[in-house]
């Protein structure tokens, strides 16, 4: 097992839906009185799947694209953060 890639995939996650719509979905769902259980289980299984998901397309286009491929792929993530982070700062995020 690689530890520091699996702390650095955990942390990366855990961060990024800190307080996402997702996670108040949960929230709002759970206040409303549904079931815990249910609620908690439905947020683990589609967390897992989309992350399911995301490896096997990274798998897939790991020999598929080149070296340079994949660091515009980062740039343009990157930068699409930025400007989603940019947006919400502004109050512009609708």
């Amino acid at each position: 097992m690689d530890w520091k890639t699996l702390s650095a995939a955990f942390a990366m996650v855990f961060l990024a839906e800190l307080g996402d719509k997702t996670q108040i979905a949960l929230f709002t769902m759970t206040a409303q009185g549904k079931p815990r259980g249910a609620v908690l289980l439905g947020g683990c299984l589609a967390l897992c799947a989309s992350t399911v998901l995301a490896v096997a397309l990274g798998s897939l286009l790991q020999g598929a694209v080149g070296e340079g491929f994949r660091k515009w792929i980062r740039l343009a993530a990157g930068a699409a953060f930025v400007v989603m982070g940019l947006l919400m700062l502004l109050g512009k995020d609708d």
